[in-house]
């Protein structure tokens, strides 16, 4: 078994935010859905390392419906769990109401 941490590492909040982007860029429909809520335009998207803004707004997003959040930890492997601390982390928190097991 492995040993349990306290906290998500930036890293790795950055990269679930990094995999929700690819999920919601890879349906049009989403995509299209996703930039009018946000207001964002896909020039905005291709400054994601520059903006740590647009990490939390993918996160926002994923959180915000409940049943595209399944469909996107089913489709890429991760534990719903990693999602609202991950945001947290990106949004200042510290990311300690998530456990690695």
């Amino acid at each position: 078994m492995k040993p349990r941490r306290d906290a998500m590492t930036r890293d790795e909040a950055e990269n679930v935010a990094l995999q929700g982007l690819t999920f919601i860029a890879a349906d049009p429909q989403r995509l299209v859905r996703f930039l009018s809520l946000t207001g964002l335009t896909p020039n905005d998207l291709k400054g994601w390392g520059d903006d740590p803004t647009l990490a939390i707004a993918v996160l926002d997003y994923l959180l915000s419906d409940e049943s595209l959040l399944l469909v996107f930890v089913t489709d890429k492997g991760l534990k719903p769990e990693m999602v609202a601390p991950a945001h947290a982390l990106l949004s200042g928190g510290d990311g300690r109401d998530w456990h690695s097991t």
